[in-house]
This record gives structure tokens, sequence and C-alpha cells, in this order.
């Protein structure tokens, strides 16, 4: 399966060339001129590296990562951008860019850097958290306080979307489609039955709250 590129760059030329590079170098690129809609995609579709420009004209890009960043999205961040001052090059990482490569910039380096970061972090992702929660993803294996949950295949896969979302409101819609793929034989009440069953393995004494209902809408891990 191809990893999914998403460039936020508002040069329409730019961006169309970024664009058919990383297609030919055997990405899924998706471009946005804008900030906007790109969050949603992300909730939906999800993607394997972000490349950001900074220079946007409705947002400025390091602060849209880091208001990204602050809702948990860790995905991974190259800023392709002007901005090129030791400062600014600071101020990118530290509002969460995780590489930095300043226009005008060769293409074959973007692709090498984009080649690069995907790899480091997949080999990283192999385990990811919450507070103690730690599940292996290749394992297959979920530890709450390094002791052992005992989840079943629904459970873990359905702690590892809240993981991969946590402090986000998921409503049972996006869960049914993620985890039982919309299968009309089941309903919001199976999605309830489901997070109540693993709140009781993770949190058997109902007093860390790692799963919070949303009336109305649907659950959030925090």
């Amino acid at each position: 399966m191809k990893d999914t590129v998403v460039i936020i760059e508002d040069e329409q030329d730019l961006l169309e060339l970024m664009e058919f590079h990383l297609n030919k170098a055997g990405f899924d690129a998706v471009g946005f001129l804008s900030i906007k809609n790109v969050e949603k995609f992300l909730s939906e579709e999800g993607c394997s590296l972000l490349l950001v420009d900074r220079n946007l004209k409705e947002s400025e890009g390091s602060e849209f990562v880091e208001r990204l960043r602050k809702k948990g999205i860790n995905i991974p961040v190259i800023f392709v951008t002007a901005k090129d001052k030791d400062s600014e090059v600071e101020e990118g990482f530290l509002r969460g860019g995780d590489d930095y490569l300043k226009k005008p910039f060769n293409m074959q380096e973007l692709i090498l850097r984009a080649k690069a970061l995907i790899g480091r972090t997949k080999h990283e992702a192999k385990k990811i958290g919450f507070r103690d929660i730690l599940l292996d993803l290749e394992s297959r294996e979920a530890f709450v306080k390094d002791e052992k949950a005992d989840l079943t295949k629904l459970e873990f896969d359905l702690l590892s979307l809240f993981i991969q979302n946590k402090n986000s409101v998921l409503n049972r819609d996006f869960l049914l489609e993620k985890i039982w793929q919309s299968d009309e034989a089941f309903q919001e009440k199976t999605v309830n039955v489901a997070v109540s069953r693993l709140c009781k393995k993770i949190d058997p004494n109902k007093d860390k709250k790692y799963i919070k209902p949303v009336w109305g809408v649907g659950y959030i891990l925090c």
C-alpha cells in the first residue's frame, strides 16, 4: 500500500510539481492550497507525512502544525518554506516540525527526506501509548501500567484507534466505519457495548477514566 503524503502549498504551480514528483516516486500525494479541509481529511483518511509551507495566505503553517500537535495529532511534518533565518528554523521545530527544507529546494532531496522520515516513523510506530497504556502493534499486546491486558481483536483495534486519535471526539458513525466497516447489522448500541467492555478491562476500578462519553456524539480518550 502506498504511503499518503499531504502537501499544503498555496502556490499552484509548485503544488502540482510536488504532487507529480512524489506520485512518480511511489507516494500517493494529495495537495491542498490552504489548511481548509486538511484536518477533515486527516481524520477521515489519515496520512504518513505532511509537507507544509509556512507562508500560507490564511494561516502561518507552523502555527497550524502547533495546533495539530496540541490536539494529539502526531503525523510527521516537513516544513518546506522560504523562511530560512536561524530563528525561524528553530521556531518551526519548536512548533512541532520534524524536518525543515528551505526554498528553493531540490526535488530529489525532498523525496529522500520524505522516505527517510516515513521509514523512521514507521519503525517507531510499532508501539503507541497513552498515559500508562502501551500497545505493541506488531505483537498486538496491550499493557496497562506494565500489566498485560487481555483484549479481543476488536477491543485492541478500538483502543488503538482511540490512541491514534487521542484528545479528539470520535463519533459512533466514525467508530462503526473504522472498526465494523459500517456493516448495517451493527448499530450505535454495538459501539456502546464494545466501549463499555473495553473500559472494564483497562480500567476495572473506574478510577482512571481513560475513555469518556460525549453526550449525543461519541467518545473521547483523554
